[in-house]
């Protein structure tokens, strides 16, 4: 039972796997041939890169077929990186190789499926008719004649040789039983090599492969660096800044209890000693704040609330948060929004700025903006930013595989656009 279970997998595989073929060789042919023709205009490279994008789905389609009927499991190739704008788009697709492979999967899928569907019609149909010949060549009329003009009762023939004999019809019988018993083996071989094809051609490569383990190692290191430094926040807040306020309210009842007639140096030091610890508590908790902001651990929302309302520049603030992100991604997103809510109040010169955060297909998007003199840009020493805070802004960006795009023209206004990936 299992083996016929298995043949009829197979046989379904490459009869539901046919119109499939046909659609997807037109598919590719005219993304080859209309985006070739078509190249030297507007819509040419628009409509190819559209093309290549599209024969992912293809791609996973396929792998879905043969994964019901066949059983064969192939994990999915890494996920595009669209690159925004419209040339961003047509460069993404051009340059997808996964979709390309996908469309020389549809190409070669279509020779590969025929041979199928022949083997199924040769050696599993047709011997059906052969082993059933002896229970009804004998019902035959005589219509057939050999070269001397004699009449045979048969259905089949070879030149002169006929089969109208018992012992022929079983002959031919045992033909058909041969080709039965063949057939699950040539489809199996068949089948065999559309596998090693969609193995090659739509699953990750071995590139694809080790970039995944790069990345998720990544993502752990990043968690785990996050979760350290949330760590350190509360040792800091919870041990030593406790402790630095257990001195300071030592040293200020000290100051108050000294007698009006102590030595003057005494009392010096201990307004000092005072001073200084307070101090010392005010920087230890802006050090604290930098390694990881406390209102972080109640969400984005309520984090960026309590950053733009001590800002100096009004900041209309939006959040649609669905999913919460990471914790590192959550902190770079802080941390980001800081820093250029920090360069419009310096360099700016700005009445009003914006922050926009928006999570869209599993994308955190931030956008921050403001009214002022514009001309900001990596890597330039413009608004006095000598390109160095938003270098950093953009490096620390990458290393959640987030990206950053400004658009200030001089003159103002300025946009700065972040995208992360919620769980990178």
């Amino acid at each position: 039972m299992t083996r016929l279970r298995h043949l009829r997998n197979q046989v379904g595989y490459a009869l539901v796997g046919l119109p499939l073929a046909v659609a997807g060789f037109a598919y590719a042919g005219l993304t080859v041939v209309v985006g070739g023709l078509t190249s030297l205009t507007l819509l040419g490279l628009p409509l190819m890169s559209s093309g290549v994008l599209g024969a992912r789905g293809w791609g996973r389609l396929h792998r879905a077929l043969a994964r019901a009927t066949l059983g064969l499991r192939v994990d999915d190739p890494r996920p595009v990186r669209r690159r925004p704008g419209p040339v961003g788009y047509v460069r993404t697709g051009l340059g997808d190789a996964t979709g390309w492979r996908a469309l020389a999967y549809l190409v070669v899928k279509l020779p590969v499926t025929l041979l199928a569907a022949a083997v199924i019609a040769v050696f599993l149909c047709y011997p059906v008719f052969l082993l059933s010949h002896p229970l009804w060549w004998k019902f035959i009329q005589p219509v057939n004649t050999d070269s001397l003009g004699r009449p045979h009762r048969a259905a089949l023939q070879l030149g002169d040789f006929f089969f109208d004999t018992w012992p022929r019809s079983f002959l031919l019988a045992g033909i058909g039983a041969g080709m039965l018993l063949a057939g699950p083996s040539l489809l199996r071989l068949v089948l065999l090599l559309d596998e090693l094809l969609i193995r090659g051609l739509l699953g990750p490569t071995s590139l694809d492969e080790r970039v995944d383990n790069l990345e998720e190692a990544r993502a752990l290191a990043v968690d785990d660096a996050a979760a350290l430094l949330r760590r350190i926040e509360r040792d800091l807040h919870d041990g030593t800044q406790a402790q630095l306020v257990a001195l300071a309210m030592k040293l200020g009842l000290a100051k108050e209890k000294l007698a009006e007639g102590a030595a003057p140096e005494a009392r010096a030091l201990v307004e000092t000693a005072h001073r200084d610890a307070k101090t010392a508590i005010t920087d230890l908790r802006d050090l604290a704040r930098g390694i990881h902001p406390p209102m972080l651990d109640s969400g984005l929302e309520a984090a960026l609330s309590t950053l733009v309302a001590r800002g100096t520049v009004p900041v209309e603030l939006r959040v649609e948060v669905g999913d919460r992100p990471s914790p590192a991604v959550e902190t770079i997103v802080y941390y980001c929004v800081a820093e250029l809510l920090t360069n419009v109040a310096k360099h700016a010169t700005a009445r009003r700025a914006t922050v926009d955060l928006r999570q869209h297909d599993g994308l955190l998007r931030v956008q921050v903006g403001d009214d002022g003199g514009g001309g900001a840009r990596i890597g330039s020493a413009a608004r006095g930013l000598s390109g160095g805070g938003l270098v950093g802004l953009h490096d620390r960006a990458r290393t959640v595989d987030g990206t950053m795009r400004i658009d200030s023209p001089p003159g103002g206004p300025t946009l700065v656009t972040l995208e992360f990936p919620v769980r990178p």
